[in-house]
């Protein structure tokens, strides 16, 4: 816990960085939209993102990985496995807790509104990953919280998989530029930009 916030935070400097460098050196595609506002929006929800979900729920999901752990509660606490396939089952079971709830909020009329607010953002790049409308954040942050005391997820399985979703979010909304065919290979084990574009487009 001493350091989960410095991981988690240089993981995610670090990737942002990486995956912006690559889409200025190797854009998939032009933009219609200027850039510096688009960023300044999306940048500014993120942050406001997280402001408003530390000061209603100020606990981690590591936070409550350990309280799980420490108190025998969830699944995995109850089972007996080594802990490299704990961690794999959790960030795998976590993984899909989180599909779910994107599907949910794509089919509830109730909840599309709030997701909206990450789809009307046409000109995809890395910083749409993290575009998301408060209420969606709190929303998934309570499920998350939920997911991972009931299966009583190890601290590192949460962590990991906190690192995974933000990355690949960033990753799969990005404009970078990978050649088709290897773009297709990727696409077998992660959902790439290309694919992940389709999810987006406005042709049905």
């Amino acid at each position: 816990m001493n350091y989960e916030l410095i991981i988690r935070l240089s993981c995610f400097i670090t990737i942002f960085c990486s995956l912006a460098v690559w889409e200025h050196l190797q854009p998939r595609r032009g933009q219609t939209l200027p850039k510096k506002p688009r960023w300044f929006n999306n940048l500014a929800i993120a942050l406001l993102d997280t402001v408003i979900v530390r000061l209603l729920i100020p606990l981690v999901p590591v936070s409550v990985a350990l309280l799980a752990q420490k108190q025998g509660w969830g699944l995995l606490n109850m089972l007996v496995l080594p802990h490299p396939a704990e961690v794999v089952v959790a960030v795998i079971a976590l993984d899909c807790t989180i599909y779910i709830q994107h599907l949910l909020f794509h089919i509830t009329p109730f909840l599309w509104p709030f997701h909206l607010v990450h789809h009307v953002d046409l000109d995809l790049d890395v910083t749409s990953g993290v575009r998301f409308h408060p209420v969606e954040i709190i929303i998934s942050m309570a499920i998350k919280l939920t997911a991972v005391i009931s299966l009583g997820a190890s601290p590192l399985a949460v962590l990991v998989f906190e690192i995974l979703v933000y990355a690949t979010s960033m990753f799969n909304h990005s404009k970078i530029f990978i050649q088709l065919g290897l773009d297709r290979i990727i696409s077998l084990e992660i959902v790439t930009p290309g694919m992940h574009w389709v999810h987006h487009s406005l042709i049905i």
